[in-house]
């Protein structure tokens, strides 16, 4: 009598850990914000037509300048103005040799949005025609603004678009992170045939947990936010969880654009853009705190 008289609370008992000890997180929680991805709604927030004849409008893109290689071996010098214009609606870097006191040297343009266009989670469309010739390196890429996990690669950097002259229309589209970058990049390569006489449109679906690549509104490749090994930071392998701006540039020569020489009489050559478009979505706006 006295077990059988002890063994009828046992339910109540469990019942009253049950209720004290927390709960765990559901799997959909541990991965982050919950999203239809075929279902969202995207709104545009940038843009640059190019529909104004001159120089680039300062409201919405800056400059770097200098040469010095810029980390990758790279012959050409950035200007601040004489290298970028606008005429009928489309945008073009150029890069040129230029000749002074009997000397050669290349000037190209390099311009950026950074805090002048930033965002956490977009979509990005640009659409372009690429330069050809040997030891030309045109790109639509992105960097972070604040760098808040230190410096390259630590903060990350996507790359929407990169060609090189002497692979002829072939796209490659790349992540970059402390964990894999350089030449250990998450990289895709896409022929796109006619790059260098057509435009195409460029592009990036940039989620919580994942990058979406595309040409011409094709998925080409993803990136999905990786799990994390114990002990290694998040950040190692995804830092896309702080706001980035777009850059466009055209390089000469460097460690890759330059890997099977250059070749002058493609001179002067040009990276042309009908538009760039940033979109971003309420519903990852809601869910994200934005």
């Amino acid at each position: 009598m006295q077990f059988k008289y002890q063994f009828k609370w046992i339910p109540v008992l469990l019942s009253i850990l049950i209720l004290c000890v927390p709960a765990l997180p559901s799997a959909a929680e541990s991965a982050g914000p919950a999203y239809d991805l075929s279902s969202l709604s995207y709104e545009l927030v940038w843009a640059d037509e190019f529909d104004t004849d001159g120089l680039p409008d300062p409201a919405r893109w800056a400059y770097n300048t200098g040469g010095n290689g810029w980390g990758n071996g790279e012959q050409q010098y950035y200007m601040a103005e004489g290298n970028a214009a606008i005429e009928d609606g489309i945008l073009t870097i150029e890069l040129r040799e230029e000749k002074k006191d009997y000397s050669s040297y290349y000037t190209s343009a390099r311009m950026l949005t950074q805090n002048l266009g930033d965002w956490l989670y977009c979509k990005i469309e640009a659409r372009a025609k690429l330069p050809s010739g040997r030891g030309t390196w045109p790109a639509i890429w992105m960097l972070p603004t604040d760098r808040v996990y230190g410096d390259w690669p630590a903060s990350g950097e996507i790359d929407i678009m990169e060609h090189v002259g002497y692979d002829p229309d072939v796209v490659v589209q790349s992540i970059h992170t402390k964990k894999t970058n350089g030449g250990s990049a998450i990289s895709q390569s896409t022929l796109v045939p006619g790059a260098r006489e057509e435009f195409h449109v460029y592009g990036l679906e940039w989620l919580p947990d994942r990058i979406i690549f595309t040409i011409d509104g094709e998925e080409t490749h993803t990136y999905e936010k990786p799990e994390t090994a114990e002990g290694e930071q998040v950040s190692s392998v995804w830092p896309f969880d702080q706001r980035m701006h777009l850059l466009m540039n055209l390089a000469w020569g460097g460690s890759w654009g330059g890997r099977e020489g250059t070749d002058k009489k493609c001179l002067p050559a040009k990276l042309e853009v009908d538009y760039v478009r940033v979109y971003q979505s309420p519903e990852i706006m809601v869910l994200t705190g934005q």
